[in-house]
């Protein structure tokens, strides 16, 4: 839950502004003192976090039996669980905030007023929480900001990750039983990647891209990133024999420098990234099988982490990989001692 903690926060804070503006709009003049709008502000915060808590439930391995249904089925599961929610949480906090208690005539004009724009503001949180899933919620920002309209350039690191042998595993298990492990795995590592602040860029077939900003960012994150989701493998590893009868093995690679970046297409359009530290990432993680290591990184990746980081650094020299004439200086990286499951 700690990936949710800032927007959980972001959440009441919305609720406690909402919670006071319904007061200013709607109820008496009358009543407009500082005791009854905290109260509304408090009413507010713990139906938007009643309503937040049951969209985090609804986009948890949790609630994986509903999304087995036809869409418009858990459509109306979803919508059905929240209009509970907000009555529910309204109701008890109506008794609990106001002395005078719940009574007929607040039951019959209030409480399907306040449930109807609750669930209105829940349908909006909802599908802004998509949106940001769908596209990751510093890519929607810039976006909205219009940052890349036009090519832009930007200082990058880059993840490589793919899964070892799905091609092997497809003819093992079925098309479709490698990409629910696929689904699974991705799910699985994203705590990883958002915690050490990390994006996803894309998943293409087996493999997932993950980028950072070159910033002040503490710089052993992008390679703590990769650890992390070792250890996150290896705690779950009991949980995939079971399912799949085999615990994923992935290789990485990890680059930096300049990367270019646009929206591209019309009917469907997509951010995209282009340029040399984009290609040599996918190389370098190409060649990772051939040089028998789980993480290769860059010379210039290298370069980047802070003095004393505890990992074992490996050169392997200046290296030509497929489809670049220039060689990459290559490192591998791995740690001291495994980290206990």
């Amino acid at each position: 839950m700690r990936r949710h903690l800032k927007s959980t926060i972001v959440m009441a804070v919305l609720g406690l502004a909402f919670g006071a503006l319904y007061r200013y709009l709607f109820d008496p003049p009358d009543e407009a003192d500082l005791a009854n709008y905290l109260r509304s502000s408090l009413h507010g915060a713990g139906i938007t976090l009643g309503v937040w808590a049951v969209q985090l439930y609804f986009t948890s391995r949790g609630s994986a039996w509903v999304r087995r249904w036809p869409l418009v089925v858990e459509l109306i599961i979803r919508s059905v669980a929240m209009a509970l929610a907000v009555a529910s949480v309204t109701v008890a906090l109506e008794a609990i905030l106001y002395s005078h208690g719940i009574d007929g005539h607040w039951l019959v004009s209030e409480l399907p007023f306040i449930v109807g724009i609750a669930f209105g503001i829940s349908i909006l949180i909802g599908a802004i929480y998509e949106l940001i899933q769908l596209v990751g919620g510093r890519v929607l920002l810039n976006v909205i900001l219009g940052r890349y309209r036009r090519p832009t350039r930007e200082q990058r690191v880059l993840l490589f990750l793919d899964l070892a042998g799905s091609t092997t595993l497809a003819e093992q298990m079925g098309e479709l039983r490698v990409q629910e492990l696929l689904t699974r795995f991705f799910f699985d590592i994203d705590e990883a990647i958002v915690s050490h602040g990390g994006e996803v860029h894309a998943y293409v077939g087996d493999e997932v891209i993950v980028t950072w900003p070159l910033s002040a960012r503490p710089r052993q994150a992008y390679v703590d990133c990769f650890f992390a989701i070792e250890d996150r493998i290896s705690r779950l590893a009991d949980r995939y024999t079971k399912e799949f009868g085999l615990v994923p093995e992935f290789r990485a690679a990890i680059h930096a420098g300049p990367v270019v970046i646009s929206e591209c297409g019309d009917s469907r359009r997509q951010v995209a990234y282009f340029g040399d530290t984009v290609n040599v990432a996918a190389r370098l993680q190409a060649h990772c099988k051939e040089a028998g290591r789980r993480l290769l990184v860059s010379g210039e990746l290298v370069r980047l982490l802070p003095a004393g980081a505890d990992f074992l650094v490996e050169a392997l020299g200046p290296t030509e990989l497929r489809g670049r004439a220039a060689p990459v200086e290559i490192f591998s990286i791995a740690r001291h001692s495994p980290a206990s499951g």
